[in-house]
C-alpha cells in the first residue's frame, strides 16, 4: 500500500467537505489525516489528505473527485517536491522525577513548552509527520495527559502553485 498526499482545491460552499469525503469512502480509502483550510481567495478552500492505497484505485479517486462540480484542483505531493508539517501539541505529567528528561527531549526534538504549570506541561511541535511520530514514540515512556494533532499541511517547492500544478 503507497501512502499519498493530495490537496482538492474546492468551491467554498457549504457541503463540499461532506462529498469530498464521501468519495474516499465510496472508494474505500481509509483518510489518515485530512486538514481544511482557507486560501489566498476566500472563494476557494483547500482540502489536504493523507490517505494509502493502491495507485490505480487512487487515480480512479482523481478521477471521480474531478468529476464533482465544485473541484477546482487536484495536487499530488511528494517528499522530493514538496514541504509538508503538522501541528502537535502534548500535554505532560510534570513531575519532580521526569521533569529534566521530559525537557531535554522536547527541546531536542525542537518543541517549544507552551505552558507550564505545577502539575503539567504543555510542548508544541510543528515537523514533519514522521518526526512527529518519533517524539510521540519517545515521549510515551512518560505520563502523557492529552495529544492533539493536526493534519498534513503541504505545499510545492519553489514557484508552482496548486492551480498551475495539475499532475493527473
Amino acid at each position: 500500500m503507497n501512502r499519498y498526499t493530495i490537496a482538492v482545491l474546492v468551491r467554498n460552499q457549504f457541503g463540499v467537505l461532506n462529498r469530498v469525503t464521501s468519495m474516499f469512502r465510496r472508494r474505500q480509502f481509509n483518510i489518515s489525516a485530512l486538514t481544511v483550510s482557507e486560501t489566498e481567495s476566500n472563494e476557494l478552500s483547500r482540502i489536504t489528505v493523507v490517505f494509502s492505497g493502491e495507485e490505480v484505485k487512487k487515480q480512479q479517486l482523481v478521477n471521480q473527485l474531478y468529476k464533482l462540480p465544485d473541484v477546482e484542483s487536484i495536487e499530488e505531493f511528494t517528499d522530493d517536491d514538496s514541504i509538508s508539517c503538522e501541528l502537535l501539541l502534548i500535554k505532560m505529567v510534570n513531575e519532580p522525577d521526569t521533569r529534566e528528561e521530559i525537557r531535554a527531549a522536547a527541546s531536542a526534538f525542537g518543541a517549544d513548552t507552551v505552558d507550564y504549570a505545577k502539575d503539567s506541561m504543555i510542548f508544541r511541535l510543528a515537523d514533519t509527520t514522521r518526526r512527529i511520530d518519533d517524539f510521540l514514540n519517545f515521549m510515551r515512556d512518560y505520563a502523557i495527559l492529552e495529544i492533539c494533532r493536526t493534519g498534513c499541511v503541504s505545499l510545492h517547492k519553489g514557484s508552482t502553485t496548486i492551480r498551475q500544478a495539475i499532475n493527473f
